[in-house]
């Protein structure tokens, strides 16, 4: 796990074009403005190819998730060398969501889970219940079991059960939704016992849907503030709407691939029709 406090971030070197003024980036390890990219999952991702994404957009990438249990899939050396690959560049590791199938297997296999995850260089550790129904209470004791083994926790929270997977919209709508203040109030219960951010999940608010519920987005940002929560975003159209109702310095989750597009957003040089030369920061 990388130490900011011994061994601060190198300046990112100066980018093309820098004569060009821009919306400012604030330098890592930032508080808002965060950018997570998913890794491998819907595409391999290997260290030749991982090392071109951050040596040319490092800069703008705060961490990198793994999906659906994917490392468990791969040589350990391998992950190795993924996760010390994003520590060059100052990016953090999560293990993205798969505590949630570690968990049907017993408490012996979720220490062995946090130990392996810790000794191969994870830095955050995803804690979400898309596809079980487990206790707050004993969510939040593997929130503080995360955080005493020296990890970042981060829950995951949302008003669709079944998220995940990539599941229709016919089938999640069958399952219904939860009080979008339930999830709100547990979040801010897993915000006191240490999580490091709460990642909203897209189901049931912006994906699988046949209407978005951006009023349900509304109350996580009013409730707990931007800089709390990080909001799954991995569709071009969905992470527009939060830059522009929102800012640049919205916290989001996206696809490796669309880290150029996500970032042209926030420094307000491209955009859509909607977005073009609208995005503006001000840094008094």
């Amino acid at each position: 796990m990388p130490d900011n406090n011994q061994n601060p971030p190198a300046a990112p070197p100066e980018r093309a074009f820098s004569s060009i003024r821009m919306n400012e980036r604030a330098a890592k390890p930032r508080r808002v403005g965060l950018t997570e990219i998913r890794g491998p999952y819907y595409a391999p991702v290997g260290p030749t190819y991982l090392r071109e994404v951050l040596e040319s957009m490092g800069a703008y990438v705060d961490s990198l998730k793994y999906a659906g249990g994917s490392f468990a899939l791969m040589p350990r050396d391998f992950v190795r060398r993924l996760n010390d690959t994003c520590h060059e560049f100052d990016v953090l590791v999560s293990t993205g969501g798969w505590l949630e199938y570690v968990l049907t297997q017993g408490r012996e296999a979720v220490d062995r889970y946090i130990g392996e995850c810790r000794d191969l260089g994870f830095d955050i550790i995803e804690i979400s219940s898309g596809f079980i129904t487990i206790p707050t209470d004993d969510w939040l004791r593997l929130v503080e079991k995360v955080a005493k083994a020296g990890l970042k926790p981060k829950p995951e929270v949302g008003i669709q059960f079944g998220a995940g997977g990539a599941t229709t919209a016919e089938e999640l709508e069958a399952e219904g939704t939860i009080d979008p203040q339930r999830a709100i109030t547990q979040a801010k219960q897993f915000l006191d016992a240490g999580a490091y951010i709460i990642m909203i999940e897209s189901e049931g608010i912006t994906e699988s849907v046949k209407t978005w519920r951006t009023d349900v987005a509304a109350k996580f940002v009013s409730t707990l503030g931007l800089e709390k929560i990080m909001f799954e975003a991995a569709d071009p159209q969905v992470f527009a709407w939060y830059v522009k109702n929102y800012g640049p310095e919205v916290n989001l989750f996206v696809d490796h691939s669309q880290i150029v597009q996500l970032e042209c957003l926030r420094s307000g040089i491209w955009g859509t029709k909607s977005l073009w030369g609208r995005v503006q920061t001000y840094k008094g």
